[in-house]
């Protein structure tokens, strides 16, 4: 994730940063198999506020490009290019090795092989920023500002009827018949696809990438309004209105093109630009004109390494459950014989909150020596 200069710093969008990113791990590595149903994704279409986690990390992208990109005014076009499609590729090249990782498994002989590529997802959570990011970055650089607007909202209005004519014709937006389906397994095979559904379904799929575009250039566009009108009253009310609008249009579309995270259905991209919009003007109107900012040292830690601390959990967690311990792994080890003591779902959400915390103090651990991973 790009990230601004520590000259350049704006508060509340660390604190907004590392919000997402806190929330983020404790959603996606419980401490048992079970959750409470606000860290559950929606089964389909609806929203849960485990469901605004995923844009909010493409709208902090955002938000951290319109700083970056102030300086891109003084590089030519070729260096400029070699930043986004570097970092493009780093970041896509991460979620992709994430997916393959440990890169080894027993064959039924029990020895052990290279993981086959040819069952790899190659899509993903990373992989949708680093594509979204690309996109947003070209849109912003050789457009103005306004226009890259306009065209993310044309690829929402078109995306409506691309998901409603191309998929099943008896129900266009079911899991199994939807158009972003058809085309990643047409371009990609099953093998390649996500299967946590129970059957092949990629929710990070090629086509519901394009619309996510427009979670990064909300975020962009917020950020460049907060460094001029930010700390403002008027500055503030107009980002609350600007949610609040959002939100009632989100509203009245979901009636046709229903919010829907794993489609990433306009109606979805809308909604969650709103809430993101709101939610930052709070932590503004709480940290610069109330002055409450005892609290935000805990986020702006994990807020100005972002993208390493997430990794992190990523990789913490997927070794947490190759490691064997008796007839289960660490992790396993770690729920039965501690967190389920209080309760299945309590100590679930403990177990993430530990797991968290852990990521935190290798955060804070890097923020002291001032070290911070940039791509």
């Amino acid at each position: 994730m790009p990230s601004s200069t520590p000259g350049q710093r704006f508060l509340a969008l660390d604190v907004f940063r590392g919000m997402t990113i806190c929330f983020m791990i404790i959603v996606n590595t419980p401490g048992g198999p079970v959750s409470y149903a606000p860290l559950e994704h929606a089964r389909w279409h609806g929203f849960t506020p485990t469901d605004l986690v995923f844009p909010s990390f493409l709208f902090a992208v955002g938000n951290a490009m319109s700083f970056v990109m102030a300086k891109w005014a003084a590089l030519s076009q070729g260096e400029v290019l070699g930043k986004i499609f570097k970092r493009t590729l780093i970041i896509f090249l991460c979620g992709y090795l994430l997916y393959w990782f440990p890169f080894f498994e027993y064959d039924a002989s029990h020895h052990l092989v290279l993981s086959p590529i040819a069952h790899t997802r190659i899509l993903g959570v990373l992989q949708r920023i680093a594509l979204a990011y690309m996109i947003a970055s070209l849109l912003i650089y050789y457009c103005k500002p306004k226009t890259a607007v306009i065209i993310s909202v044309i690829i929402l209005l078109l995306y409506w009827p691309v998901m409603l004519w191309f998929g099943n014709p008896v129900d266009p937006l079911s899991l199994t018949g939807n158009a972003g389906l058809r085309f990643d397994k047409w371009l990609m095979g099953d093998n390649h696809l996500y299967h946590g559904e129970g059957l092949a379904f990629d929710p990070e799929g090629w086509l519901s990438t394009l619309p996510a575009v427009g979670n990064v250039v909300g975020g962009y566009m917020v950020g460049k309004f907060l460094q001029s009108k930010g700390k403002t009253f008027e500055g503030l009310a107009k980002l609350l209105l600007a949610g609040f609008v959002l939100l009632v249009i989100a509203y009245f579309w979901d009636l046709g093109f229903p919010i829907n995270k794993k489609l990433w259905t306009s109606s979805f991209v809308v909604y969650t630009v709103g809430l993101d919009c709101i939610i930052i003007a709070l932590i503004i109107y709480l940290v610069d004109f109330l002055g409450k900012t005892k609290w935000t040292g805990f986020f702006t830690i994990v807020g100005k390494n972002p993208l390493f601390i997430y990794l992190l959990s990523e990789v913490g967690a997927a070794v947490m459950d190759l490691i064997p311990v008796g007839d289960t792994s660490l992790h396993g080890w770690a729920y039965q014989h501690i967190f389920v003591h209080f309760g299945a779902y309590f100590g679930s959400l403990l177990g993430a909150v530990t797991f968290m915390l852990f990521c935190w103090l290798i955060g804070y651990f890097l923020d002291k020596r001032k070290i911070y991973v940039r791509v």
